[in-house]
């Protein structure tokens, strides 16, 4: 069994992160996947938003990410994202006005029927957990 994985995490024009980890947890479209070296190959798309959690030890980090795909490897995972982020470059205050303004967006899809009320839900989801990662305290 391998020791490690090594993660890497790619959105258009920009590599996100490249680590070693002892496990991730991947946002799949259909539920969350846990990857433990050794894994067993597979390919599968990412929910359009979610948090990826990747593992060193007893330390979790947490990184913003929607849709795109993810292949695992025994010893590897490689995610191609349309989006990712860190928390730590992630703007609060920008963040909770996108929140708002998703959510605005989400009430008048209700009465609007040229709003796509999917996508409004969709882009709700994103703002949310770009803020809750924002606002988490950082040790």
């Amino acid at each position: 069994m391998a020791k490690g994985i090594h993660l890497q995490i790619y959105t258009p024009g920009q590599q996100v992160l490249d680590a070693e980890v002892d496990r991730v947890e991947v946002p799949a479209l259909d539920g969350e996947i846990g990857v433990l070296p050794g894994h067993t190959e597979l390919v599968s798309l990412l929910k359009p938003a979610g948090v990826l959690t990747y593992h060193n030890g007893d330390s979790a980090e947490e990184i913003a990410i929607n849709d795109g795909f993810f292949e695992v490897a025994p010893d590897s995972v490689v995610i191609l994202a349309d989006g990712a982020a860190r928390p730590e470059d992630i703007d609060p205050a920008a963040a909770l006005e996108a929140k708002e303004l998703a959510g605005q967006r989400v009430g008048k899809s209700l009465s609007d029927p040229s709003i796509d009320a999917g996508q409004a839900l969709v882009e709700l989801d994103r703002a949310t957990i770009a803020y809750n990662l924002a606002s988490k305290p950082r040790t």
